[in-house]
């Protein structure tokens, strides 16, 4: 059965094996996530779960936003999402860190960190001109644009100087090494998008290793 919780990204640290080896990890407060709403196929023509993670005060919400959790009879949560797939939960159950067991494989989805308007060699990994006589004065320019009199364009999607980050990345196939439940955390092994504080969402992994 597909599984999923909503979580807070601590930060990253590292801790030992049995066999002596040091495991990179990424620290998520995972939950509680109350059930805010149910979907089923019959009604809604598809399975979910709608998960409430972080308690916030009523006067930060709309009514609509507001309407929801009186509905279905929980708190009032900062940030409410959907998760597909998941099965079994009725409204009003809480989902904790415990959902998810040591050896688990999941995925990380996230917003990556933002960098702000920059250039080709950052953006997308780009090499620097010669920095010989003749070439430049700028260095870290795109390079050539394509042919001169035709097309007397240049080409979509040719990568360029922009907006870098901020986009919705899912990490595939990232083991659980560890689930604190007495804390709500699940240490995952490797690195997941976003900065810290940033929420994420894991959930069972789509595809086996």
């Amino acid at each position: 059965m597909s599984k999923a919780i909503i979580g807070r990204k601590v930060g990253m640290t590292q801790i030992f094996a049995e066999d002596g080896k040091v495991i990179p990890v990424t620290v998520v407060e995972a939950g509680p996530c109350p059930v805010v709403q149910v979907k089923t196929a019959e009604t809604d023509g598809y399975a979910a779960l709608k998960l409430g993670f972080l308690e916030a005060k009523e006067k930060s919400l709309n009514k609509p936003e507001l309407g929801q959790f009186k509905k279905a009879g929980v708190k009032p949560c900062k940030y409410l999402k959907e998760v597909r797939g998941v099965e079994g939960y009725n409204v009003g159950d809480e989902l904790k860190a415990d959902v998810f067991a040591a050896g688990d494989h999941v995925d990380a989805i996230g917003v990556t960190k933002g960098h702000g308007y920059t250039g080709v060699i950052k953006r997308w990994n780009q090499h620097r001109l010669k920095e010989t006589h003749g070439v430049g004065p700028v260095h870290r320019e795109p390079g050539s644009m394509g042919a001169n009199s035709s097309p007397s364009r240049v080409f979509k999607q040719k990568h360029l100087a922009g907006q870098y980050g901020v986009e919705n990345v899912t990490i595939l196939n990232l083991e659980v090494v560890r689930v604190d439940v007495a804390r709500n955390c699940i240490l995952v092994k490797g690195a997941i998008p976003g900065p810290k504080g940033s929420v994420v969402t894991l959930r069972s992994s789509v595809k086996s290793k």
